[in-house]
């Protein structure tokens, strides 16, 4: 395993990160266990959660991802050998987060809620990476990068109001750093400016889908992300498995999760099966399993902290974790780019 820094903030996060948003609905919590202990023992000392999960997002599973692992760190006593980051919903209308049944927002208020439920679903006194899961604006887009844009008005809560709330959670030491996800260029760094003016903890990472079919961080995040040392932290490596192969044509294996929950459509967009049959194509004639050629290009990106992979059995888990060792080269690389100059973005 590799390590890099997660921003300004001293900690070593492995470059591949656990994701387990699947924890509590397609694994149950012996299968979560199985699959901590075997990234831990792989060297994956980053875990990703969520007050959302699992996913799909209901009430009677909300919670449950962060009690799997919560059962997990009690058990196993090793709360010191992981980098524990979660998150907390932003702009929403779904109201079972709240004891009040409020929608959710990123207040003062709010945020305090759900810090205190996710550090007694997690059993620990404390949290390493504290993310706002998506802004507390209306966006033209979920994820934050649209390639098209789109007016969204609606009520608002305003940056410095969230980050104030974190800077006295991180005060506390209930928090030790704070994150986004499915931020903007322009959300990024007006959370860097707040920081700046106030003395405020500054973001350490930016949690965006970064995939072969959404390379939209690249167009103005990136440089972000480089000299502002904002690393990316990046989900949906695989596309929500599109880019393994496994749906193309219409299939729909038994088990999936594009079969068993219908939530794929962002990633069956005009042009998306094109261009999956074309970096398919790459991965074939250079020997490579698809899905960890398309670990290995997120892994090889100058910007990229941390890849998050999730997995619902222990073959994918190993799979996706051996990437770490797949090169790209640059001929791989120039033929990869060849593909994007042709088909773009289609699925951001």
């Amino acid at each position: 395993m590799h390590y890099r820094p997660l921003g300004r903030t001293g900690l070593e996060v492995s470059a591949i990160c656990l994701g387990t948003m699947t924890f509590g609905q397609q694994n149950t919590e012996a299968e979560g266990h199985a699959q901590l202990d075997y990234a831990l023992d792989r060297g994956i000392n980053f875990l990703d959660t969520a007050e959302l999960y699992s996913i799909p997002p209901k009430p009677e599973t909300q919670g449950s991802t962060e009690r799997v692992i919560g059962s997990w760190l009690k058990a196993r006593g090793n709360r010191d050998k992981v980098i524990l980051a979660t998150k907390v919903c932003g702009l929403s209308e779904m109201t079972w987060f709240r004891d009040d049944g409020a929608p959710a927002r990123p207040t003062r208020g709010q945020i305090r809620e759900a810090v205190e439920k996710s550090l007694r679903r997690l059993q620990t006194d404390y949290i390493d990476l504290y993310q706002l899961h998506w802004p507390g604006r209306p966006m033209a887009e979920f994820g934050s990068n649209p390639t098209r844009w789109k007016a969204a008005p609606g009520e608002e809560t305003p940056i410095s109001e969230t980050l104030d709330a974190f800077a006295e959670l991180v005060r506390e030491g209930k928090v030790r750093h704070v994150g986004l996800s499915n931020e903007s260029a322009w959300g990024t760094m007006r959370y860097l400016a707040e920081a700046e003016r106030t003395g405020a903890p500054r973001v350490a990472s930016i949690q965006n889908a970064y995939h072969l079919l959404n390379r939209t961080f690249e167009t103005a995040l990136a440089e972000v992300s480089l000299r502002e040392q904002v690393g990316l932290l990046a989900y949906s490596p695989l596309a929500q498995g599109f880019l393994t192969g496994k749906y193309q044509k219409g299939a729909r294996p038994p088990g999936a999760r594009s079969t068993l929950f219908d939530r794929g459509q962002r990633y069956q967009k005009p042009g998306a099966e094109e261009a999956i049959d074309d970096y398919l194509a790459i991965a074939r004639e250079a020997g490579l399993d698809p899905a960890q050629m398309a670990i290995a290009f997120c892994l090889s990106r100058p910007f990229m902290t941390s890849v998050i992979i999730g997995a619902t059995s222990m073959e994918q888990l190993a799979t996706d974790i051996d990437a770490i060792d797949v090169a790209i080269t640059p001929e791989i690389e120039a033929k990869i780019d060849a593909v994007h100059q042709l088909r773009g973005n289609p699925c951001p």
